[in-house]
């Protein structure tokens, strides 16, 4: 997965306009729907600067959130004026001791873990860490938006203490993007801007395809969505965005 290093200090201010509320209600929905269990406590996997994170836990789950850049927990926990969450540095390939009700991964966290051996090693891990009854909630990128909308684009932002590119690079398979990023940032008390780089790789997989890894590492996917739609479940192939809300059986 991408490093985010010196990301971490501009990660929210880009993503002010993500529509969080949206997603955090989308979240509980599923739970609500789904979990055969009480949902009390959630871990977020790929945290981020955990902007989600602490909005769960302000209404009352118990949270954990995981992240494996060092730099963007920093910032999460220093965030967290009331020391609610429990900050954990792992990689979702090899998570161990984090037990929870539900686990979320939010903002496309999965398309960065590219092999199929590797997603199939974060499913596995993720079913070990839930409980019986629990739900685990994520969301990809459809192929179609990665190749119809972001490969070969470009992008590019501007404020007047920060500006940054953005190039989009279709990669040799199905559903992968190489994403070469350049930012400057204003420094404080100076006219000058400060640059650095990211080059970030992400692939997405047919929605039968996450399926099918799913149902190996023991999940039962209950639901399957687009862009946030609860109800929508047809016409999947032109969406963005894909959720999948899947249960570990409580006789697991």
């Amino acid at each position: 997965m991408a490093a985010y290093e010196r990301l971490a200090a501009v990660y929210e201010r880009l993503m002010q306009d993500a529509p969080y509320e949206e997603w955090q209600q989308f979240m509980q929905q599923i739970f609500q729907r789904y979990a055969k269990i009480p949902i009390k406590t959630v871990a977020d996997l790929g945290c981020g600067t955990g902007y989600v994170t602490r909005q769960l836990a302000e209404s009352g789950y118990e949270m954990t959130g995981i992240d494996q850049s060092e730099n963007m927990l920093a910032y999460a926990a220093s965030m967290d004026v009331n020391q609610t969450v429990r900050w954990v540095q792992q990689d979702l390939r090899s998570l161990e001791n984090i037990q929870a009700d539900a686990a979320i991964s939010m903002f496309d966290v999965v398309n960065y873990i590219t092999s199929p051996e590797d997603v199939q090693a974060a499913f596995r891990r993720i079913w070990d860490m839930l409980a019986p009854g629990g739900v685990f909630l994520f969301d990809v990128h459809t192929i179609r938006h990665m190749e119809e909308d972001l490969a070969g684009e470009l992008f590019a932002e501007v404020h007047e203490d920060l500006a940054y590119t953005w190039f989009c690079e279709a990669g040799q398979q199905q559903g992968e993007v190489f994403h070469d990023l350049t930012f400057f940032t204003k420094e404080l008390e100076s006219e000058k801007y400060d640059r650095f780089d990211e080059y970030h790789h992400q692939r997405t997989y047919l929605p039968d395809t996450y399926k099918k890894w799913l149902e190996l590492a023991g999940f039962q996917v209950c639901g399957l969505f687009g862009d946030f739609d609860i109800e929508k479940t047809e016409q999947l192939d032109r969406a963005d965005r894909l959720f999948f809300a899947c249960l570990k059986n409580q006789e697991a």
